[in-house]
């Protein structure tokens, strides 16, 4: 059995149909990430947006809208507000402190894992290469965070 046909949702892991915010400023992994989510069908509405600023923006408008992000996938190294500035931020604000939260980036330092972790990340995941592993890497970001995972309740 491959890594794409274990990826199934689980019915009742999740109350209602997921939307996913990517937060990437590179336009070639943005676009890879997104072929790989459509290709697996990873969620029912994938956005994107390229600073942290526009990712805060965007969390608190799809709450305000009552169908808030379920889960954040996150770069570090965004133009203005980086990564770790939204997570800080994300992790004080009451109405989004419990966004799940996957750090998707091509950074490897273990200062900016420790980073990640300790303001609050759920999971650091290094960027894939190739098809395979984005399809891969997506794969099992939907297996556990979209199937095996209980979510908040939003």
């Amino acid at each position: 059995m491959s890594v794409l046909d274990r990826t199934r949702r689980r019915p009742g892991a999740i109350d209602g149909p997921v939307n996913v915010l990517l937060v990437e400023d590179n336009p070639l992994d943005a676009r890879s990430t997104l072929r790989a989510a459509r290709k697996l069908e990873l969620a029912d509405r994938v956005d994107v947006v390229s600073d942290g600023q526009a990712a805060l923006d965007r969390l608190r408008q799809a709450r305000a809208d009552g169908v808030p992000v379920g889960l954040l996938l996150l770069d570090l190294n965004l133009p203005g507000k980086d990564g770790h500035d939204v997570l800080r931020e994300l992790r004080a604000d009451p109405d989004l402190q419990t966004t799940p939260v996957v750090i998707l980036t091509s950074s490897v330092e273990q200062a900016d894992v420790n980073g990640a972790y300790q303001q609050g990340a759920n999971a650091y995941v290094n960027k894939p290469t190739g098809l395979d592993g984005w399809l891969e890497a997506m794969a099992t970001i939907r297996e556990f965070w979209l199937s095996l995972a209980i979510l908040p309740r939003r």
